[in-house]
């Protein structure tokens, strides 16, 4: 099984929430949804949060040491896996898909035994669809391009890159049919988009790369490519990204 971790921010009941889950362990869920059938969670009432409910700096190392022994003790109990971590409204909960739970209680006692000053709650319960990862942990398309874009961000940044500074970004997009391919090209038009080429992927899906004068910025980034997910839906294709030069300060 893969690790590979991911974080990132969502909406969850109305409240912001901060998303730490395992995107590598999505690779083994068929065979895990039958060994692993039960979800479990440890939920951490935080001594003190931010303005909006999230974990603060001055807590964060507990909270990290925490969750380092929660998982040294699902690894000494071989009760199952450790998929994922949700910080909102004042509360930290770690989310587990266990084998069995008759030592469920044990490794909770032994995880936590230097944190007693903590309100802690914990439970299991059938999942043996994955739902919890699935619906809660996994992102939507619409997210996972959130990933994308700070991670791309991130790495601009790095390189020593002005995000503010408009420029042309590129932009890729794929028919899943060609029905409203002209209505799409109009719509873009209208945005002032312009169409750089054809193209096809691997798979010989066609679709077009297409490019319009903008900042490479978080929250710009995040606005122009999540507008560009829905007008691509309505007209049954799907974003495919964007990539743009380095401008230097």
């Amino acid at each position: 099984m893969q690790e590979y971790w991911e974080l990132y921010m969502k909406s969850l009941e109305g409240k912001p929430a901060s998303i730490l889950f395992n995107a590598g362990i999505s690779m083994d869920i068929e065979e895990l949804v039958y060994t692993h059938p039960n979800i479990a969670y440890v939920k951490v009432r935080l001594k003190e949060t931010s303005d909006n409910g999230l974990l603060t700096e001055n807590e964060e190392p507990e909270i990290l040491f925490m969750e380092d022994k929660l998982e040294a003790a699902m690894i000494k109990f071989r009760i199952g896996k450790y998929v994922g971590r949700i910080i909102s409204d004042g509360y930290v909960t770690f989310l587990y898909y266990a084998q069995f739970t008759y030592n469920w209680q044990d490794f909770v006692d032994y995880g936590l035994n230097e944190h007693e000053g903590y309100e802690v709650t914990n439970g299991h319960s059938d999942d043996n669809e994955w739902n919890y990862y699935k619906k809660l942990l996994y992102p939507t398309p619409p997210e996972w391009q959130i990933i994308q874009n700070h991670k791309a961000c991130d790495s601009l940044k790095e390189s020593g890159d002005a995000l503010q500074v408009p420029r042309a970004i590129e932009h890729k997009l794929f028919f899943v049919s060609e029905d409203k391919k002209e209505e799409l090209l109009e719509a873009l038009a209208k945005q002032e988009f312009r169409v750089k080429e054809e193209i096809s992927n691997e798979d010989n899906v066609k679709g077009i790369s297409f490019y319009r004068i903008d900042k490479p910025f978080y929250y710009d980034i995040d606005k122009l490519t999540l507008e560009l997910i829905e007008l691509c839906e309505d007209y049954g294709a799907a974003y495919d990204g964007w990539e743009t030069s380095l401008v230097k300060i």
